[in-house]
């Protein structure tokens, strides 16, 4: 940077803006004296709840002007938040704590207190008050010029900030970051970070935001020799800030634009800018811009050979810096006292914190001390306890626990491949876990229903054994497919068979998968129906297929069922009901997702029970075998392609 100093003031005027947003104008800094003036008188009145005083106190802490006061109440502030062990309250005092140092330019101890609010806000898993104290971290580093922790530290506090949806600390985090890339000369990276800031502030009708992104755009293309952008920027800058009578800001402003012209050698811009900014520093007593706006005068007019204004500017200088001079010793005199005061107000608060400390290492030591006498009594009678079991023989004692050992291991394994036989594996792990099952959605799942035709009047004819034989044998024969295309089974209800693709793991391919099952199904029927077997019944089947979101779970606490719900399942059950013997009936959810791979046949809109008219097809055959081998499924024999 060629002039630091002008824009290190206004970066450490928009440090604080995290914490109390813009306040700077003429009339906020009285409208905080007036509060902070009521709000002592209330303190000091006492015969108020503790949580009253403490509510007070962080109002005082957050908006006393005064930095040493600021400090002094928030020690109090801190102390009183121990006493009633609150966290929130605690991270405010320490926040504050920070801020006044800050302002106070003591860095390192001001570091220390950002630096405790940010371990109180982890600790309490506030990820909002966790990116204020990043920021508020990263804002004295880019005082302190360490650029690279500044960023550091502006990005986790802008990220927390965003996951948060703090808009309005956000958009500041955000200008804060752009203000340090431009201190760094990186003005690509700093005009980004403004006009990200910018778009935040205009959407909250942020005035002020809006002003200070302007205003620092301004700055930025003013280095970039981009002037007629700058004066465009930094005039609507002050004209927005004029009108909220934010005058500091503005004073800023037209300095830098001066010492900008300066760099350039355009003396008469200089001197308009400098004019400017001394006008306004003059109408509203700002001590400060009245002296760096003279001396800035003072070295303009010496440059073009004007001496006697020169001189008559560089004694306005001096007799300004003279005044702040007397006015700041009288300050430090005020110092000096509440600098004891503060002192004292430590001293408390460490004697309180030494004394919790104390408080608690006995509280640890009597808890260790019952644990020792617990464990001593544990170990006398696991002793005695070893003792007996010894004494009654160690070979009988090891015999007896292998067998019962074993005897567990082979009930336990029984039991889990029986829960694995009617649930899912994921299923089964989680309800042995949690004793329950929680319901699932699934956005996509296949769902195919087969039954046999004239199955009644069929069974009607067959002696019960051969009847529970032939189902039995056509049933397992259908787990044996669907296991192989890894579909689930869902249930079987007399000659009807249920199963999904899609659950209990989501997948991409299971109305291909369920359809490919459906055509071995089919044949595997047709082989049966034309085999020499008499032993087994011969039936014609209808299978019909939809395509859609269902929801899974299991039902009941005794025999338990892995059931799935919802329309997708009602209009899979249609779908069969619908089909034709030695045909699959498909929906047009399924279709669509077929039609690449399957060649299937338009039967037309067809009435449905409760449903109206649907659109169905049958499915015919595998297009083409390459399409098989890219959806990874060569790996399955499939007898359909043989």
């Amino acid at each position: 940077m060629i002039f630091y100093t002008t824009f290190h003031s206004l970066k450490t005027l928009k440090a604080c803006l995290v914490i109390g947003f813009y306040c700077f104008s003429i009339n906020s800094i009285s409208q905080n004296i007036t509060l902070s003036d009521s709000l002592e008188s209330v303190y000091r009145m006492n015969g108020y709840e503790n949580h009253e005083k403490i509510s007070i106190l962080k109002e005082l802490a957050q908006n006393h002007p005064d930095p040493q006061k600021k400090l002094l109440y928030s020690l109090e502030l801190i102390e009183n938040a121990k006493l009633i062990n609150s966290s929130d309250y605690l991270f405010l005092g320490y926040l504050h704590k920070g801020t006044s140092l800050r302002l106070k330019s003591d860095l390192t101890q001001a570091l220390e207190s950002y630096f405790e609010a940010a371990n109180i806000a982890a600790n309490n898993k506030i990820d909002r008050d966790l990116g204020l104290a990043n920021i508020s971290i990263a804002d004295v580093y880019s005082i302190m010029r360490n650029h690279d922790n500044a960023i550091q530290y502006y990005k986790i506090g802008i990220d927390l900030l965003k996951k948060e949806g703090d808009s309005l600390n956000f958009a500041n985090g955000l200008s804060n970051l752009g203000d340090e890339y431009f201190m760094n000369n990186e003005y690509d990276l700093a005009i980004e970070h403004f006009m990200e800031s910018g778009l935040i502030f205009r959407k909250l009708n942020s005035l002020e935001g809006n002003a200070f992104v302007l205003g620092n755009m301004g700055m930025v293309y003013a280095e970039q020799g981009k002037d007629d952008l700058a004066e465009a920027n930094i005039n609507e800058a002050i004209n927005i800030m004029e009108q909220l009578e934010l005058y500091y800001p503005i004073s800023v402003y037209l300095t830098y634009m001066s010492d900008i012209y300066l760099s350039k050698n355009n003396w008469n811009e200089a001197l308009n800018y400098s004019k400017k900014s001394l006008e306004l520093a003059d109408k509203y007593s700002l001590k400060e811009q009245i002296c760096d706006a003279n001396l800035q005068l003072s070295k303009l007019y010496e440059k073009s050979g004007n001496f006697k204004k020169s001189l008559i500017h560089y004694k306005n200088y001096t007799a300004v810096k003279d005044s702040i001079s007397d006015i700041e010793k009288v300050q430090k005199i005020a110092e000096l006292r509440t600098d004891y005061e503060i002192s004292q107000k430590q001293s408390e608060v460490d004697l309180l914190t030494q004394k919790q400390l104390n408080q608690q290492f006995e509280l640890d030591l009597l808890s260790q001390q019952k644990k020792n006498r617990q464990n001593l009594a544990i170990a006398t009678i696991i002793a005695l306890f070893l003792i007996a079991l010894i004494a009654l023989g160690l070979f009988r004692r090891n015999k007896y626990i292998s067998k019962t050992k074993l005897i567990i291991e082979e009930e336990r394994n029984r039991s889990d491949n029986l829960l694995l036989n009617i649930l899912p594996e994921e299923t089964a792990k989680e309800l042995k876990e949690k004793g329950k099952v929680k319901a699932k959605r699934f956005e996509s799942a296949s769902v195919l229903f087969t039954d046999f035709k004239s199955f009644t009047s069929y069974s009607e004819n067959l002696t019960p054994e051969k009847l529970v034989k032939s189902v039995d044998f056509y049933f397992s024969k259908f787990d044996t497919i669907i296991e192989k295309y890894k579909l689930e089974k869902i249930k079987t209800a007399g000659d009807s068979y249920m199963c999904a693709g899609g659950l209990p793991f989501p997948t991409k391919d299971h109305a291909i998968k369920i359809t490919l099952a459906a055509f071995e199904i089919i044949q595997f029927v047709e082989e049966t129906k034309n085999s020499m077997n008499q032993d087994i019944a011969h039936f014609d089947i209808r299978l019909g297929i939809n395509t859609g979101p269902v929801v899974a779970g299991v039902v009941g606490t005794k025999k338990f069922a892995y059931d799935i719900w919802g329309d997708t399942v009602n209009v899979a059950s249609r779908m069969e009901s619908t089909s034709e013997p030695g045909k699959i009936n498909i929906a047009e959810n399924t279709y669509q997702l077929i039609k690449d791979a399957i060649t299937c046949e338009y039967r037309g809109e067809i009435e449905v029970k409760n449903k109206g008219s649907m659109k169905m097809y049958f499915a015919n055959r595998i297009k083409d075998k390459t399409f098989y081998n890219f959806m990874n499924l060569n790996h399955i024999e499939n007898p359909v392609l043989q």
